[in-house]
């Protein structure tokens, strides 16, 4: 059976996922959430509803980085996202998790905030919000100073994420100029063919996110 997966093309951790099945060139059938049908299947297979979510036979798979490590066990594909040798792996998932918890959290916390109703809004969150992520960017910046991507001189699971992440992130809270190391690898994220794509996919959604503060990308 074709993996099945539902996702939104505007969602970063769906972004996350596809960027992984296009840089292995993984056959799956894409269920788009913006059919009511498919909103609804969902919600059969998950009952809260968040996405992406993967189906392969009987098996329903959560979470965006379980995803894609259970792709390579049972669709593996010519590159390998996560490494075997357990030390790489590591490095890998700590920066997978460093991107999720201190890139995007942070990011999706101001984005929320702006959908709130005007009285119901947390400046002082969105505050901390930002101000983790200046200590991201520059944490970030300097772990680039000698790898061309998050974990080293491959792409890897953690880039998977890094990219819909940080194009948002910069969106939203731009990266200093002063960080030219980490801007240098947004740059990377976007000129790579499987986020390029997923980004083309996601270009007539684009209009909806509420806190583009930069032209262009």
């Amino acid at each position: 059976m074709t993996p099945i997966l539902y996702a939104h093309p505007l969602s970063s951790y769906c972004q996350k996922v596809l960027v992984a099945l296009y840089e292995n060139g993984t056959r799956f059938e894409y269920r788009h959430l913006d059919q009511g049908e498919h909103m609804r299947e969902l919600a059969e297979r998950w009952p809260l509803r968040r996405f992406p979510v993967l189906v392969d036979d009987d098996r329903t798979v959560i979470e965006a980085s379980m995803i894609i490590e259970y792709l390579q066990w049972r669709h593996p594909g010519d590159h390998r996202l996560l490494p075997d040798d357990p030390e790489a792996a590591l490095e890998v998932r700590t920066m997978d998790r460093f991107f999720d918890n201190y890139v995007s959290t942070p990011q999706q916390k101001c984005v929320f905030d702006v959908l709130r109703p005007a009285a119901a809004r947390d400046p002082h969150g969105v505050a901390e919000a930002r101000a983790m992520l200046e200590t991201a960017y520059a944490w970030l910046d300097e772990r680039m100073a000698d790898r061309a991507w998050a974990a080293g001189e491959h792409f890897s699971l953690a880039d998977c994420g890094a990219a819909p992440f940080l194009f948002y992130a910069h969106w939203t809270h731009p990266i200093p100029d002063a960080h030219g190391r980490l801007l240098a690898y947004r740059k990377r994220l976007l000129a790579r063919p499987s986020y390029a794509r997923t980004l083309d996919e996601a270009r007539p959604y684009l209009r909806h996110f509420p806190l583009a503060t930069i032209e262009g990308e």
